[in-house]
């Protein structure tokens, strides 16, 4: 892959990213909310880029469901964990992520799905979903390494309501093609 073709989709979700932030970070509440479903929703990672106001890396996470908006600020290694499975790269040699899922598959434990459960203090909290022969399993885990198994491992990555609530964009961001 050459350098401008990877350069482009990171510049458009910067551009993205800017656009987003332009129009505001409050929710607009002159108008009552609809009801809305509860519970947990799935997301589409729609990228991750820096974010240009802030030379921070960021990943943008859209609910199925409502279509809300979360942006994660994220660590560079992760932005690298994440942006690669996200465009069909295989690194060529097994990155930490990979080696968990290589360790998981001998083990016969597999990642059912990976929740982000909260915000606090500007932390957010996740839980890894595992099963095995011996029954199911919660682990605790960075939102930004859960994501990471859960693209190259294929399953669904859910945002709880409250997370959407505390930490959601105003603004719809553009969908994964435009970026």
């Amino acid at each position: 892959m050459t350098t401008r073709n990877r350069a482009v989709p990171i510049a458009l979700l910067a551009l993205g990213l800017t656009l987003v932030a332009a129009r505001g970070g409050a929710r607009d509440t002159s108008q009552a909310p609809a009801p809305r479903a509860t519970g947990p929703q799935e997301v589409e990672i729609l990228g991750v880029a820096v974010d240009p106001r802030t030379q921070v890396p960021a990943m943008i996470l859209q609910g199925k469901r409502d279509r809300r908006n979360l942006m994660m600020t994220i660590d560079p290694a992760q932005m690298v964990a994440i942006s690669l499975p996200l465009r069909g790269v295989t690194p060529p040699r097994p990155l930490t992520h990979d080696l968990f899922l290589t360790l998981f598959g001998r083990l016969k434990v597999t990642l059912a799905r990976v929740v982000i459960t909260d915000l606090r203090d500007d932390v957010y909290y996740a839980t890894v979903h595992l099963t095995s022969a011996g029954g199911e399993m919660t682990l605790d885990a960075r939102p930004s390494d859960a994501i990471a198994l859960a693209i190259r491992a294929r399953v669904p990555v859910l945002v709880e309501d409250r997370v959407f609530d505390k930490g959601g964009l105003a603004q719809p961001a553009p969908r994964r093609q435009d970026i």
